[in-house]
């Protein structure tokens, strides 16, 4: 399976020009969760995924399968009460990263959160974050998409 190593922080507010920046709509339910292990499906713009990921921290085991629309639209009302929407931006990153911003609705509204994806564990170790990126959480599992769906925003 793929790894994914990734930091997450907390902004404080959306940072300044974020309009600017391409974007899309994410829904996203959870089926299983189970510890570090979790099954979801997600809406990314117009397409669809179940994704299954595993670990926790910055370094997580992960597999994406591509949906049809019928299957994601059988499969999502299991997902009832564990579901997070959000809007993603794209923002470029030094050293040719990416920031993902993303900006959630509904339920957690208010709540904006930037996640870095890194090619290995030293750029991820190198990786001095921005003022505007705010608290680093990577480590707190109250602030997992999957925990966020469930108990909602951490006090």
């Amino acid at each position: 399976m793929a790894a994914e190593i990734e930091r997450k922080f907390v902004l404080d507010a959306p940072p300044q020009g974020l309009d600017d920046h391409p974007s899309e709509p994410i829904s996203q339910g959870y089926l299983a969760l189970d510890g570090d292990v979790e099954v979801r499906l997600r809406r990314r713009g117009e397409r669809a995924f179940l994704t299954i990921k595993g670990g926790g921290g910055r370094r997580r085991v992960e597999q994406e399968l591509e949906l049809d629309q019928t299957r994601f639209d059988e499969l999502w009302p299991l997902t009832a009460g564990r579901r997070i929407v959000k809007r993603r931006y794209v923002v470029p990153a030094p050293d040719a990263l990416l920031f993902e911003v993303d900006v959630y609705e509904e339920e957690l509204a208010g709540l904006v959160v930037a996640e870095v994806e890194f090619p290995d564990d030293a750029a991820a170790d190198a990786f001095a974050p921005e003022e505007w990126l705010g608290r680093e959480v990577t480590d707190d599992p109250r602030w997992k998409n999957q925990a966020l769906a469930l108990h909602g925003r951490p006090d």
